[in-house]
């Protein structure tokens, strides 16, 4: 079969032809009467089977080595091309993913497109200074997509650069909360807790919401930071996590002092009241718990903290008498 017949044939160009007998990959065996090189059965199945290892990524280089060395081991050779595909790959998705922020930013002309690449190269830098002024940036400067803000903040080590990209991810609306919802569910700790600080600086309904569904995260560290973000909302279905992180010493000043500015709503402060001293019976908390939950009431206003901080004051653990007998002396004072 002479070279144009092959070509309309296989499908491979007569160009393509003439370069593999070049390379010596694939010679005509054969002549026809006239002299003409001609392609053998044997040469055409040669030709299937070079554009057949084509297909999987092969150099022509190692297709030759495959197909004329009998010792060649392939598994080498695929678990190379595996490798290279596998980062072709993720080179790919990276550039699509930063093709969509760069859409999702609507750029209006060039300038545009190009100072949103810088921000978006910059937010990735190994320098936190870098990362920390992308951060400022863009939300002065800039549209950043929020997509690419999530990824920042869930990322981010430093806690100053962290700092400024929730205060960006804040004063870009709440795009992101979806995001961070799935941040909120990352099977690795760090990210959970960096989402749920970036949800509690939204000030919306809708991350409200977010952190309510947080109070019940099985993450201890995810449940304290939405009760105290949401203590401070005036939430006052924080108010049991609160109690709990008192009782379990975690950030328990900062929750003690969330609880006492709840109840200075007056519906609220003998509900808190009666959360606290509800776990304060010596079989439920051990002394130093007791101790706080003691120190806690000082600041709840209303009969009910006054009542049982007298009853506490003949507790029969001292500490905790003298705590409550000090406590009720400033009351009385004010």
């Amino acid at each position: 079969m002479l070279i144009g017949d092959v070509a309309r044939r296989s499908g491979v160009s007569a160009r393509m032809l003439r370069h593999y007998d070049a390379l010596g990959l694939v010679r005509p065996t054969g002549r026809t009467g006239a002299g003409y090189r001609e392609y053998s059965g044997e040469d055409i199945l040669r030709i299937f089977h070079i554009e057949s290892l084509r297909s999987l990524g092969m150099s022509l280089r190692d297709i030759g080595r495959a197909l004329d060395d009998p010792g060649f081991a392939p598994s080498e050779l695929v678990d190379g091309l595996v490798r290279r595909t596998r980062e072709r790959i993720a080179a790919e998705t990276e550039l699509l993913t930063r093709l969509s922020r760069i859409a999702a930013a609507e750029p209006g002309d060039w300038r545009d497109v190009l100072q949103v690449v810088a921000l978006l190269r910059e937010l990735g830098s190994k320098s936190p200074d870098k990362r920390q002024r992308a951060a400022l940036s863009s939300a002065e400067e800039a549209v950043v997509p929020v997509e690419a803000l999530v990824e920042a903040v869930l990322s981010e080590t430093d806690p100053h650069v962290a700092g400024a990209l929730r205060w960006a991810l804040a004063r870009s609306g709440t795009g992101g909360l979806a995001s961070l919802a799935e941040g909120l569910g990352s099977p690795v700790a760090e990210v959970r807790r960096r989402a749920v600080e970036a949800v509690a600086e939204i000030p919306d309904d809708a991350a409200t919401a977010l952190l309510r569904d947080a109070l019940a995260s099985p993450d201890v560290v995810v449940r304290g930071y939405a009760a105290l973000a949401l203590g401070a909302r005036g939430v006052a279905d924080a108010v049991p996590a609160l109690v709990g992180m008192v009782v379990e010493g975690t950030n328990d000043v900062d929750a003690a002092d969330t609880l006492s500015g709840l109840a200075g709503r007056p519906d609220l402060a003998d509900r808190i009241a009666t959360a606290l001293v509800g776990r304060l019976s010596p079989g439920s908390a051990d002394p130093a718990a007791r101790r706080r939950l003691t120190q806690a009431l000082a600041d709840i206003p209303g009969p009910a903290a006054s009542r049982a901080l007298a009853e506490l004051s003949r507790d029969e653990d001292r500490a905790v008498a003298l705590t409550a007998t000090y406590i009720l002396g400033i009351r009385d004072a004010r």
